[in-house]
């Protein structure tokens, strides 16, 4: 069976949602997160819940090429987040059929980041969206351990969202990824990256947001990351290639990232059959 592959909105980021979505189709993508928040001062955000005549094209492109929004991000927890006010974008991830709400850790007191994610997972699942928890290294919630302390405090329904990026980054082991409850592990993130002895914040930042390399094309231990996971998790490539984007398109950067997600996915559902 052909494992479920979808692509997060930064890999193609400036383009709006419903040409994201022709373009990911395209290029034999199976399914789309969307970022209807802004995140840096840099990259855009779509707001569709603020937006009807984007939201309608939006629901047009999904319906013409059958792909689902696997998830909508992400929201940044910090001590003045409160729940309620996240209600038009659940409600918007909602009328997409989004399958998650990825959230991201920004508040130094971890006891009050969990009981604030606690109530957004509750929130969202009041709308069929499940809830994740993505760790960076240049957080407060740095690696896989401490994200697993966070979202087990918030409550079990609540995820761990993967990334093999910030996973290498973070010093996280195979061993904690292997011995993951698989109930916290509602999808994982794909992608590549040169390897270096250490890293600045600077570093961390650029690759995670501008510049990362398809599977296959960098240093990052994907066949044991993968193999660590359960076999039939679903993944999403997030492969921001800005200096390709520009020579040549966000296209060419999409058919070149699933084409080298598949090849690897092939490769280690191979060795482990």
């Amino acid at each position: 069976m052909t494992r479920p592959l979808s692509v997060a909105h930064l890999t193609a980021i400036d383009l709006p949602p419903a040409a994201f979505i022709e373009a990911a189709a395209q290029a034999g993508f199976d399914g789309v997160g969307l970022r209807l928040l802004r995140v840096t001062e840099t990259s855009p955000g779509y707001p569709l819940m603020d937006d009807p005549a984007a939201m309608r094209a939006t629901k047009r492109a999904l319906a013409a090429t059958g792909i689902a929004v696997r998830d909508i991000e992400f929201v940044k927890i910090t001590p003045d987040t409160r729940a309620a006010e996240l209600a038009p974008l659940l409600d918007t991830g909602a009328e997409l059929g989004a399958g998650h709400l990825i959230t991201a850790p920004y508040d130094p007191d971890l006891s009050r980041l969990a009981n604030t994610l606690g109530p957004i997972a509750e929130l969202a699942a009041g709308r069929g969206i499940g809830t994740v928890l993505e760790f960076f290294p240049w957080t407060v919630v740095p690696d896989l351990s401490s994200a697993r302390a966070v979202a087990v405090e918030a409550g079990p329904g609540i995820g761990v969202l993967v990334d093999s990026l910030h996973f290498d980054r973070s010093g996280s082991s195979l061993s904690d990824l292997a011995d993951m409850p698989a109930a916290r592990l509602p999808f994982a993130h794909l992608c590549d990256a040169v390897r270096l002895p250490s890293y600045s914040d600077d570093d961390l930042l650029h690759a995670a947001r501008a510049e990362r390399l398809p599977p296959g094309e960098g240093q990052i231990d994907l066949e044991g990351f993968l193999s660590a996971l359960p076999p039939d998790l679903p993944l999403a490539a997030e492969v921001p290639m800005t200096a390709l984007a520009s020579a040549e398109g966000p296209a060419a950067v999409l058919a070149r990232v699933h084409h080298a997600c598949r090849k690897l996915i092939a490769r280690v559902d191979d060795q482990s059959g």
